[in-house]
């Protein structure tokens, strides 16, 4: 066994030591033990453990557990990539969360890790033309998690969604890598036109509680918006953004401002 795990950690460190964290949690609550077991050992693999958990938070009387599962175990193998972002998810959620201590608690708990891979599977079926389908995933998600993300949007990896309640993005949205929101963010349009009508948000963006994202414009890299904050124009790289309007107040403050998590505002441009 010992052997095995180890060779486990080598292949796919992030599942090893889910397994080992699930274990413990075990141990530790044996109470928890039918949840854990069901949800993490007696998968083998986190592929298939994400297609269970997502199916059967969203199964309901129209869709079964069993169909739901049929359809991310599908998604999970004809596209490796959504479990690999699924895995730099988790690690951005225990690096940037300090509620998050353990790698199997987005799995089991936080409803921002688990929408974020419901809508893994929901862009999948759109890039399908199987839209009615994805739409169902939107809606269920919307329901379920308090989250509603356009099947559309392109969510890139390493994002971390923190309390998660209220987040909106829009169809025509781009979110890239390793991007950190908290909760109650709408990236949205600002009418009725159909065509691309969605924020761009760049990598290694931090975007505040509350913060409104309209139109078709660009937040670049490694920028900050402010919690609270209406953005309507574009927002330069390495920035931070503040007010309703929101104006460049200063700099981003540091590298990666989605890692440091620093929502304080230092100085004045």
């Amino acid at each position: 066994m010992a052997e095995t795990r180890a060779k486990l950690r080598e292949i796919d460190p992030v599942w090893a030591r889910i397994l080992t964290e699930a274990e413990d949690a075990v141990r530790e609550e044996p109470l928890l033990g039918g949840l854990v077991h069901y949800s993490i050992l007696h998968h083998p693999n986190l592929e298939r453990a994400l297609s269970y958990r997502v199916s059967l938070k969203l199964a309901n009387g129209e869709m079964s557990e069993q169909i739901l599962r049929e359809i991310c175990d599908e998604a999970h193998g004809a596209d490796p990539d959504l479990a690999m972002a699924a895995r730099a998810d988790i690690t951005a959620t225990y690096e940037r969360d300090p509620a998050c201590h353990r790698f199997l608690q987005p799995l089991l708990f936080f409803k921002g890790f688990q929408a974020i891979q419901a809508h893994r599977v929901a862009h999948w079926l759109w890039n399908q033309d199987r839209k009615d389908l994805a739409y169902f995933f939107q809606m269920r998600s919307s329901e379920v998690f308090g989250i509603d993300i356009h099947p559309a949007a392109r969510i890139g990896r390493g994002i971390m969604i923190d309390h998660a309640h209220s987040i909106v993005i829009g169809e025509t949205a781009v979110v890239g890598d390793n991007v950190s929101m908290l909760h109650s963010v709408t990236l949205g349009g600002t009418g009725k036109e159909e065509e691309d009508r969605h924020p761009k948000i760049g990598n290694g963006v931090l975007i505040g509680a509350g913060a409104k994202v309209l139109g078709n414009i660009s937040v670049g890299h490694c920028s900050r918006v402010a919690a609270g904050s209406v953005v309507l124009e574009e927002v330069p790289p390495c920035t931070t953004v503040a007010g309703v309007p929101a104006r460049i107040v200063g700099k981003a403050g540091c590298d990666q401002p989605s890692i440091e998590m620093d929502q304080l505002l230092h100085g004045k441009a």
